[in-house]
C-alpha cells in the first residue's frame, strides 16, 4: 500500500502511478473550476458527508480500495494537528515551537527591502492566519481540561504566549516595513486596504511611533497588564468556595435542586458560588439570612487576590493612555470604537439612569410588599428596603405571582436534549445551513460533541464548533465561545474554515432526570450559539477581520449585538415550540403557560436594566481614574443606580471578570448594542417573520458575512436602509 497526504487529504491505493495521477487532476479541477481541492467534485457523499465512490470517468474503483476526504472527518490546516490529549510537558514543547516559527516569520517582514517591500502584507496576513490558528492548542486547554496538570500548563503557556504577542505587536521593524509599504504599494482589495489601516493604527496604539524610551515602557506595560489578566481569571477558575446550609434555610427552594446538592458529614448541603448553584438559592430561597451569606460570599469572591490585581490595571492602564496621548484609559478605548468618546458614553448611560429611576421605583415598591409578607411568615425583621440579596428573590416571585410563571415548572419543559435539537433547526432555517454531527472526534472530555456546517444551497464547508455545555471542576465557570480557528482565505486561494467552541455551565443531569435548562439558561444558550455562527459564517479574506479574532473583528461596541438579536427568539410562540416539550413525554408548553412566559419578558426589565447600568458607570468611572478604590467606585455606582450601596466589606469587580478580560472602558457595550439588536429585530424579522429564511440571509449577509471588514454603522445602514435608532429599545422594553 502507498500512502501520500496532499494538501490536506489522503489518497491511499496500491499503485503510485494511480495517486499522482489523482493528485493532478484534482489539482487542475480545482483551477479550472476555481474550487477547493477538498470539493472539486472528485468525490460522490452522502447526506452526512461520508464518502461514497470516485466518480472519476474510465478509473476502476476497484484499483482504489479506500479514499478518505479529510473534509468531512476533520479541519484542514493547523487545527487538523490538534491533540486534546496533550500532556503538560507536550504542550509547552509545542508553545517553543509555535514561538519560534512565528518569530521567524516576522523576522522575514522585518528583513524586506527595496522591491521585496511589495510582499510585506501578504507575509504578515499569513502570520496572522498561522498564528491564531496554532495558539488555541496551547491557551484554550486552560478553560476545559480536565486535566489540572495540563490546566496548569496551559495557564503558564497562555502567560507565554501573551507576553509574546505583546513583543511581537510592539517589533517597530515590522511596523516600519508596513509604513513602508503604505507609502509605496497600493493593496488589491478593499479589505486588504482597511487591514492596512489597522495595522498602523495599532502600531502606532502600543506606540511604535514613539521614542524609544517611551515605547520601551508601553511594550513593559502591555506585557505586566497581559500577565495580570492572566492571573485575575486563573484566581477565579480555581476558586473552590463553598458554603453549607441546613434544609431548613435553604427553605424555598426546589426539593430537585436540594436532592442534586451534595452533603458533608453533618448532612448539610453544600452551596458553591457557580452559577448553577448560585442562582437557584439567590432566586429560590425564601430565607433572607441564608441569601444574604451566598451573596456576600459571591461579592468577596477572589477579594484578597483580585483587588490589588484589578486596581494596578487601572494604573497602568492610566499610565499607557498618557504615554499615547491620550487623557484618559477610556479615551484610548473609544477612539476605536463606534461611541468614539468618553463623553458620548457617558450621555448615553446617564440618560439611561435617568429613564430608569420612575420604573425601578416601581418595581422596588412590589419587592417590598413581598419582603414584608415574607419576612412575618418567616419570623425575621422587616428591614424596609430592598438589599442587592433581595433582588434575584423577588424577581423570581414577581415571575411567579404576577406572571404566573412558575420557574421550576417551565424548565420541565426544556430538558437539555429538545432545546439543543430545536436551537439547531432554527439556526439551520433562518440561516440556510446545515450541521452534521462529527461521530468519534477527538476531545477533551466525553460530554463534548463537534459538528461540521455547511451552506445548505451551496454545501460549502464553511467550519466547525465543539459543545462543551455543563460544569466540572476546574472548568471556564460562565458562558462564552472562544476562537479556535479563524476562517479566512490562505496564501493559496483556498478559503480555511473556521473553528470555534461553545463553553457553558448549564445544569447538569441527575440520576433520575435529564439536564433541565431554566428559560434564563435558553436564552443563554441562543445568545452565545450566537457568537459561534458569527464567527463561522464570517466570510471574511483576512484573518484580522474574521468572526473570530476577538478584539479585531467587530468593534467591541458592537460585537454583543448580532447574539443580543438572536435572543429574541426565546420569547417568540412560534420558536418556542420547536425548542420545548416536557422531559417525561414531550408534550408541549401548555398555551396559558406559554402566554405567560412571552408576556413575562417585560417583567422586572427596570431592575435587569438597572444592574446593566451599574456595570457600566463603575468601569468608566474606574477607567477615567489614574488610580481607583474599586470597592468604593462599585459601591458607588450601584448606589447611584439601585438607590443603596454594595454589600460592607466586599468587592464585586474583585470576581468582575470582564475589567481583566478585555472589556475594560467598554462594558457599557452590552446596552449599547442592544440598542441596535432591538432596531435589526423589530425592524427585519419582526415585520418579514422570526423563521422568516430571506430575513435569515440578508442578517448573514448584511451582518454576520462582513465580520469586522466594514464599520458597524455601515452594516447596520446596509441591513435597516436607514440610520438606526434607539426607538425600537425603548418599545421592546416598554417605556415607548
Amino acid at each position: 500500500w502507498y500512502q501520500r497526504r496532499v494538501r490536506g487529504h489522503y489518497y491511499i491505493t496500491n499503485n503510485l502511478s494511480w495517486c499522482c495521477m489523482l493528485r493532478s487532476v484534482s489539482r487542475l479541477v480545482a483551477r479550472t473550476a476555481r474550487l477547493t481541492t477538498s470539493s472539486v467534485g472528485l468525490l460522490t457523499t452522502n447526506s452526512s458527508g461520508v464518502v461514497n465512490k470516485l466518480t472519476l470517468p474510465h478509473i476502476s474503483t476497484n484499483s482504489l480500495p479506500l479514499i478518505i476526504c479529510s473534509r468531512y472527518l476533520a479541519v484542514p490546516m493547523e487545527a487538523q494537528m490538534t491533540k486534546w490529549g496533550m500532556s503538560g510537558d507536550e504542550l509547552s514543547s509545542g508553545v517553543k515551537e509555535l514561538i519560534s516559527k512565528t518569530t521567524s516569520m516576522y523576522d522575514e517582514i522585518a528583513a524586506l527591502q527595496g522591491e521585496q517591500i511589495s510582499e510585506a502584507l501578504t507575509k504578515l496576513t499569513e502570520v496572522h492566519r498561522y498564528y491564531q490558528s496554532m495558539s488555541c492548542l496551547y491557551d484554550f486547554p486552560s478553560q476545559v481540561s480536565p486535566d489540572k496538570s495540563v490546566r496548569d500548563a496551559s495557564v503558564e503557556a497562555d502567560r507565554v504566549l501573551s507576553d509574546f504577542m505583546v513583543a511581537m505587536n510592539a517589533r517597530k521593524d515590522v511596523f516600519d516595513v508596513m509604513c513602508k509599504y503604505q507609502n509605496s504599494c497600493t493593496p488589491q482589495t478593499p479589505e486588504s486596504l482597511r487591514l492596512l489601516e489597522r495595522v498602523i493604527r495599532d502600531g502606532k496604539r502600543v506606540g511604535l511611533h514613539l521614542e524609544k524610551d517611551k515605547q520601551d515602557r508601553v511594550k513593559e506595560i502591555n506585557s505586566k497588564m497581559s500577565s495580570l489578566g492572566i492571573e485575575f481569571q486563573n484566581n477565579m477558575n480555581e476558586d473552590k468556595t463553598a458554603l453549607f446550609f441546613t434544609t431548613e434555610q435553604l427553605k424555598g427552594c426546589s426539593a430537585d435542586f436540594i436532592k442534586g446538592l451534595e452533603k458533608n458529614e453533618a448532612g448539610a448541603h453544600k452551596i458553591t458560588l457557580e452559577y448553577p448553584c448560585l442562582y437557584p438559592v439567590l432566586k429560590q430561597c425564601c430565607i433572607g439570612e441564608t441569601r444574604k451569606q451566598l451573596l456576600v460570599t459571591r461579592y468577596s469572591m477572589c477579594k484578597d487576590l483580585n483587588t490589588p490585581i484589578l486596581e494596578e490595571l487601572v494604573k497602568l492602564r492610566a499610565e499607557k493612555a498618557a504615554l499615547l496621548g491620550y487623557p484618559t484609559h477610556s479615551d484610548f478605548i473609544l477612539d476605536a470604537r463606534m461611541a468614539k468618546t468618553k463623553d458620548t458614553v457617558k450621555t448615553f448611560l446617564t440618560d439611561m439612569v435617568t429613564k430608569m429611576k420612575a420604573p425601578l421605583e416601581a418595581e422596588f415598591n412590589s419587592f417590598l410588599k413581598i419582603k414584608e409578607r415574607e419576612c412575618a411568615e418567616n419570623g425575621e425583621a422587616f428591614s424596609g428596603d430592598i438589599q442587592p440579596w433581595d433582588i434575584y428573590h423577588f424577581m423570581q416571585v414577581i415571575d411567579k405571582e404576577q406572571y404566573s410563571v412558575d420557574a421550576e415548572l417551565l424548565k420541565e419543559y426544556f430538558p437539555m436534549e429538545t432545546v439543543t435539537k430545536g436551537l439547531l433547526q432554527i439556526y439551520q432555517d433562518i440561516f440556510n445551513l446545515r450541521f452534521v454531527q462529527v461521530k468519534d472526534a477527538p476531545v477533551w472530555h466525553k460530554d463534548v460533541t463537534l459538528f461540521s456546517v455547511f451552506d445548505k444551497s451551496s454545501d460549502a464547508f464553511l467550519g466547525q464548533f465543539y459543545m462543551d455545555l455543563h460544569p466540572r471542576e476546574g472548568k471556564y465557570g460562565h458562558a462564552a465561545v472562544f476562537g479556535l480557528q479563524p476562517g479566512c482565505v490562505m496564501q493559496s486561494g483556498e478559503r480555511q474554515p473556521a473553528v470555534c467552541a461553545l463553553v457553558c455551565n448549564f445544569t447538569a443531569p441527575t440520576a433520575d432526570k435529564p439536564s433541565l435548562l431554566y428559560h434564563r439558561e435558553v436564552e443563554t444558550y441562543f445568545h452565545e450559539f450566537g457568537h459561534a455562527m458569527h464567527q463561522i459564517c464570517s466570510q471574511t479574506e483576512h484573518t484580522y477581520f474574521s468572526g473570530g479574532a476577538i478584539g479585531t473583528a467587530v468593534e467591541r461596541d458592537f460585537v454583543e449585538a448580532p447574539s443580543q438579536m438572536l435572543e429574541n427568539w426565546c420569547w417568540e410562540t412560534e420558536s418556542l415550540r420547536m425548542m420545548s416539550g416536557h422531559y417525561k413525554d414531550g408534550s408541549p408548553i401548555p398555551d396559558d403557560l406559554l402566554d405567560k412566559l412571552v408576556k413575562s419578558k417585560l417583567a422586572n426589565v427596570a431592575t435587569t436594566t438597572c444592574r446593566q447600568l451599574v456595570f457600566g458607570l463603575f468601569d468608566q468611572d474606574i477607567h477615567t481614574r489614574e488610580c481607583a478604590d474599586t470597592a468604593q467606585c462599585f459601591s458607588n455606582a450601584h448606589q447611584l443606580v439601585m438607590g443603596n450601596p454594595a454589600p460592607e466589606g466586599t468587592n464585586f469587580a474583585a470576581q468582575f471578570g470582564h475589567m481583566a478580560g478585555g472589556y475594560d472602558a467598554q462594558y457599557y457595550g452590552y446596552m449599547w448594542s442592544e440598542v441596535y439588536s432591538e432596531d435589526m429585530f423589530q425592524s427585519v424579522f419582526k415585520e418579514a417573520g422570526v423563521l422568516s429564511p430571506e430575513a435569515g440571509q440578508k442578517y448573514r449577509r448584511c451582518i454576520l458575512q462582513p465580520g469586522g471588514s466594514v464599520d458597524a454603522f455601515d452594516m447596520l445602514r446596509n441591513m435597516l436602509g436607514r440610520e438606526p435608532n434607539s426607538e425600537a429599545f425603548f418599545k421592546a422594553k416598554g417605556f415607548a
